[in-house]
């Protein structure tokens, strides 16, 4: 079987629950950036010498697939969906990390190679999330999943800060 389907070719998409929509609507906007960013995640992994850290964002990169899941449905949900305990989850990974880095004012991305990937993923991440909820605008969408992609950005931020502080390089404003 080909993945060439045709059925793209006048502008419309299949969502996973088998509804046709057109590939500029919100819905496609907001899972098509958190594609972007789990493709972004992939890349960076690439480049980070802590093999928690990148197990982290394999997990994150996990949980992102069952957001895109929900989010490119309209009437069934995929069997696997955040929950709070997710949303925890992530924030127990922020302030583990947050109380090894001490940080003064603003930080000027890029002071190594893996803290600007770190810091990438962060911006997609934002962007992402304001996609989301521009969908959020015209459809429901659970709530635990918008606390998710809020606390995403802040993980890549204190991710790339705790890089940057083992190897003694955060560069402050």
């Amino acid at each position: 079987m080909s993945i060439i389907t045709k059925g793209g070719d006048k502008g419309e998409t299949s969502l996973f629950s088998g509804e046709r929509i057109a590939k500029t609507d919100a819905r496609v906007e907001a899972y098509g950036s958190l594609d972007e960013l789990g493709s972004l995640i992939g890349l960076a992994k690439q480049y980070l010498e802590d093999k928690a850290d990148a197990a982290l964002l394999t997990e994150i990169q996990r949980d992102l697939h069952k957001i895109m899941g929900e989010l490119a449905s309209l009437k069934k949900l995929p069997a696997e969906l955040l929950d709070e305990a997710a949303v925890e989850e992530l924030a127990g990974h922020i302030h583990k990390m947050e109380a090894n880095v001490r940080l003064e004012g603003f930080v000027i991305p890029g002071s190594c190679k893996s803290s600007a990937w770190m810091d990438l993923c962060r911006s997609v991440a934002r962007r992402a999330e304001r996609r989301v909820l521009s969908l959020a605008e015209i459809a429901p969408i659970r709530e635990s999943l918008l606390k998710y992609l809020n606390r995403l950005s802040d993980l890549f931020f204190i991710l790339a800060r705790k890089i940057e502080n083992e190897k003694g390089i955060i560069t402050h404003k």
